[in-house]
């Protein structure tokens, strides 16, 4: 999934003003830009004549409380787990994310060594042994399964119905720095859909770290820590507190989304960037945050937490969430 959008609520978030406009991303069609076909034509001065630049408008049909047809947009949960039991499903799910996490826990007031897989995208020892730990987990209980970690690609069968997506150390740039959020993320797929989610987040700060572990099934409902949570209630833009994720990647889809933060900073209670997408879905679960967006998110970046955010909406969740094909996560 090289690019995605996903913008969540409970229910579809109304604007008391029209925000101004901004210029959409020029993404293909297997995304969910905003109002991606309206193009911007820049202003021109000849003869000393100013030609002010057009007025741009917002495509708000992410958030405008009527929306036509909601059968149109996609349910991205499984309709179940299969041939697995889901409370089988879910509890190995859940060790696999708590075994990970156990390993984050041990380095995490320790130093960090840290290698780059890009300019600025690092990567440390402790996401290795995290995602070792995890497949070691996943292995014992199914080791027919397929599997995609974020660092060690994709091994085992491809003909399996089961995916699994890990994400070993979710917001590592945060954990390299001793700076909350980031989380360990696993998410389980049956046939392309998401089936069951656990997601650690570690929460405090150095010397004081704690962990919660959402966690969700297919037709199950969503959890913290055992007890069932629920998304906020709040309908109205400018009542919310919405957040946000930018990639390392700093191409069209990046610049339109620093235009889509400054413009609903202005018409919203405010914008958080945290740093780790399956951390900001599981907010918009607890009801903390009222929405998320997002572009180029990664199989194994939202896998667990979109599941989480599926279970509690009501109204609808904009997500373009594909059928995987193993062979092109390579």
């Amino acid at each position: 999934m090289g690019r995605s959008l996903v913008f969540s609520t409970n229910f579809a978030l109304r604007f008391s003003q029209k925000p101004r406009s901004i210029l959409p991303p020029s993404l293909p069609s297997q995304s969910i830009p905003l109002n991606s076909r309206q193009q911007l034509q820049n202003g021109s001065q000849r003869f000393g004549l100013s030609i002010p630049k057009p007025a741009r408008t917002l495509c708000t049909k992410a958030v405008l409380s009527k929306i036509p047809n909601q059968k149109q947009y996609v349910k991205v949960g499984a309709q179940s787990t299969g041939p697995i039991p889901a409370s089988q499903l879910i509890e190995v799910v859940e060790k696999a994310a708590k075994t990970g996490a156990e390993v984050v826990m041990d380095a995490v007031n320790k130093p960090r060594n840290v290698t780059y897989k890009g300019l600025t995208d690092l990567v440390t020892d402790t996401d290795k042994k995290s995602e070792a730990a995890i497949l070691e987990v996943v292995k014992e209980n199914f080791g027919d399964h397929l599997i995609l970690g974020e660092e060690g690609g994709i091994i085992g069968d491809t003909s399996s119905d089961y995916l699994w997506c890990i994400d070993p150390l979710d917001g590592t740039t945060n954990f390299a720095h001793g700076y909350p959020s980031f989380a360990v993320s696993v998410g389980v797929l049956f046939r392309g859909k998401p089936a069951a989610a656990a997601v650690v987040e570690f929460v405090g700060g150095p010397l004081c770290w704690n962990t919660r572990i959402f966690s969700a099934s297919a037709g199950g409902g969503a959890f913290c820590n055992g007890q069932k949570i629920h998304v906020s209630q709040t309908d109205k833009v400018e009542r919310s507190l919405l957040v946000t994720g930018f990639g390392y990647e700093h191409d069209d889809p990046w610049a339109t989304n620093i235009e889509l933060f400054k413009e609903f900073t202005d018409v919203s209670r405010g914008v958080r960037r945290l740093g780790a997408a399956a951390v900001d879905m599981c907010h918009v679960a607890l009801g903390i945050v009222e929405a998320y967006w997002e572009y180029r998110l990664k199989s194994w970046d939202m896998a667990a937490g979109v599941l989480i955010m599926f279970c509690l909406l009501k109204m609808h969740l904009l997500c373009m969430w594909h059928t995987f094909n193993p062979h092109s996560l390579r």
